[in-house]
């Protein structure tokens, strides 16, 4: 019997044919899909027959959303965080259309889920470093000099797997190294120290809805945004600062699957070359952030998080307060939603 069936959704964001899911059925099937259709609404998508999904398209997104619809991107990945706000499971797992099955060193294919469902039920050690890595997994433990005060760890929100075959790569080094391939299988999982951000990809990403869900917005991306390929960054920025308050943990690493499809690089620069540049003030300004005691939950921080990225970015670009108020809107929406569960 597939874990946790009931309790996670798979959420997809798409503008075609959903053919790979045939390669992911022996996995999948057992779970509920949330399927974001981007671009034209008047498409059809084709998902193969046997899976339990719904599909949403941006009809469906201002139907449901109204007035605040504006905050979910439109032609652009970011549009999956609608399947954050619509799934009513506790765990979220969430891939992109060009991802496929990997096979681990000894050649048997990899079961993703497992995986991070197995990061996310085991705690995280965010408070110091285990050198072997995850101490919870078998054949491993804490090492000699650990605090034994810190050994029952902390509860884990995010589980971010990692890709063989075409890297995530930014735009300038994919120009560089157009040809590079990821071959390397690190067999370890680790949890991210507090106080450290890490660039979060999207296309392999697990989380706990009800502890960090909140949290999990992916900006304003695609038409009519002055940046594109930074909306996964944004939701890990803000999530781990999040998390670092709340006390929760990130781990990275396991699970791998198999990235089939690079994106073209130029096409890229264009989306990212402002953020390339931003990037370099934001993340200071997100090292340095710090949230109050009276900010207890993942929403609360959200809120007062909004506020100073109003006051800390918005002298960089009129984006940034756009954002916020984006930001703003996307709670509203979750407890808009949450109060109809």
């Amino acid at each position: 019997m597939a874990e946790l069936a009931e309790q996670l959704d798979i959420v997809i964001p798409t503008i075609r044919n959903l053919d790979f899911l045939e390669q992911w059925r022996p996995f999948f099937q057992p779970y509920h899909l949330i399927i974001v259709q981007d671009g034209d609404p008047t498409k059809k998508i084709i998902v193969p027959e046997g899976f339990d999904y719904e599909l949403y398209n941006r009809n469906d997104i201002e139907r449901i959303l109204g007035d605040k619809a504006w905050c979910i991107s439109f032609k652009d990945s970011a549009c999956r965080c609608f399947g954050f706000l619509v799934s009513k499971k506790k765990y979220i797992f969430t891939i992109d259309d060009d991802c496929f099955v990997a096979k681990n060193p000894s050649g048997e294919d990899i079961n993703v889920l497992q995986q991070h469902i197995r990061n996310l039920l085991t705690p995280a050690t965010p408070y110091f470093f285990n050198t072997l890595y995850d101490p919870y997994r078998e054949g491993a433990d804490f090492v000699r000099g650990y605090p034994f005060s810190l050994r029952e760890g902390v509860p884990t929100a995010v589980s971010h797997g990692l890709w063989l075959n075409i890297p995530d790569y930014d735009a300038p080094t994919q120009m560089v190294k157009p040809r590079e391939r990821n071959q390397r299988y690190v067999d370890a999982v680790m949890t991210v120290p507090k106080g450290t951000l890490f660039p979060m990809c999207g296309m392999n990403l697990a989380f706990d809805r009800d502890l960090i869900g909140a949290a999990m917005y992916f900006g304003l991306m695609g038409e009519g945004q002055p940046i594109g390929r930074y909306d996964d960054m944004w939701a890990g920025w803000c999530s781990k600062v999040i998390c670092d308050h709340l006390g929760v943990g990130t781990k990275t690493g396991l699970p791998y699957l198999w990235h089939s499809k690079a994106s073209n690089p130029f096409t890229n620069l264009r989306k990212e070359y402002k953020g390339i540049f931003w990037q370099e003030e934001i993340i200071p300004f997100f090292q340095s952030l710090t949230l109050s005691k009276e900010s207890t939950t993942a929403e609360a921080c959200y809120i007062e998080m909004a506020e100073k990225v109003r006051k800390g970015l918005g002298h960089i670009d009129p984006y940034f307060n756009k954002l916020a108020d984006g930001m703003v809107a996307w709670i509203q929406c979750w407890q808009q939603l949450s109060k109809k569960d």
